[in-house]
């Protein structure tokens, strides 16, 4: 069948010694993985490779077969040239490591409009915006609203964050977040992408961050820690 549709790039692994594997979440289908023969050869290789760097948006024309196998690119473009993302260090890095988590996180193979339509908003906002410190920790919550485990909202008063029931609780158990910790959490539960604040510290960050990824593991089979966390770290300390 024959789609067009807006595709966001999660990942591009190389293979053999020519062609790419992409996997992409698009608006229409979900996930979906892609083979591009020849990718590393001929005149407009370069042009080809800058449609598959991390979390570009792109527009495109497939064949999807939807037998499970990779399907094949017939007409491929930007959808929103990025502005800033590629040229500054903080927001490549952030991509970069935001592509690596949702490669690893989104596993539904189909059709989520709402999440591709938060993706594809926060992207626009990160290439438009500098107060981008919190963007990375602001996002990573608001996706847990699509894979399933947002924290529960009716109880936020309790002074503990139970993080496998994922439930404000009166009394720290094993598994809880410490008090100071949990204040750090209500908080970004209050923040919004497109209005993020200055309320957090660099080493508050850094504990959110950790949280979060430890959130993502306790709720996602054989979640895998991104390689660029440590860049991360860097760009931000």
């Amino acid at each position: 069948m024959l789609v067009k549709t807006k595709a966001i790039v999660l990942s591009a692994l190389k293979y053999q010694e020519k062609s790419l594997i992409v996997k992409c979440y698009t608006q229409s289908d979900g996930l979906k993985s892609y083979f591009v023969p020849n990718a590393f050869s001929g005149k407009k290789s370069a042009s080809k490779m800058a449609y598959f760097q991390p979390l570009t948006l792109l527009e495109i024309e497939a064949n999807h077969k939807n037998k499970g196998t990779l399907e094949h690119f017939k007409e491929i473009r930007l959808a929103v040239p990025y502005q800033s993302i590629p040229s500054h260090i903080v927001k490549s890095t952030i991509v970069i490591f935001l592509s690596e988590i949702l490669h690893h996180s989104i596993r539904e193979e189909e059709k989520n409009s709402q999440l591709f339509a938060l993706l594809e908003s926060a992207l626009l906002w990160l290439d438009a915006h500098d107060d981008i410190a919190n963007f990375h920790l602001i996002l990573l919550l608001e996706v847990t609203k699509y894979l399933g485990f947002y924290p529960e909202q009716g109880n936020t008063t309790d002074p503990f964050f139970e993080m496998i029931e994922g439930i404000f609780v009166p009394f720290q158990g094993v598994s809880c977040l410490n008090a100071h910790e949990t204040v750090l959490w209500r908080k970004l539960m209050e923040q919004k992408i497109e209005n993020p604040g200055k309320v957090f510290t660099s080493t508050e960050r850094a504990i959110l961050l950790k949280i979060l990824l430890d959130f993502y593991a306790i709720h996602l089979d054989a979640f895998k820690k991104p390689k660029s966390l440590e860049v991360l770290r860097e760009v931000f300390a």
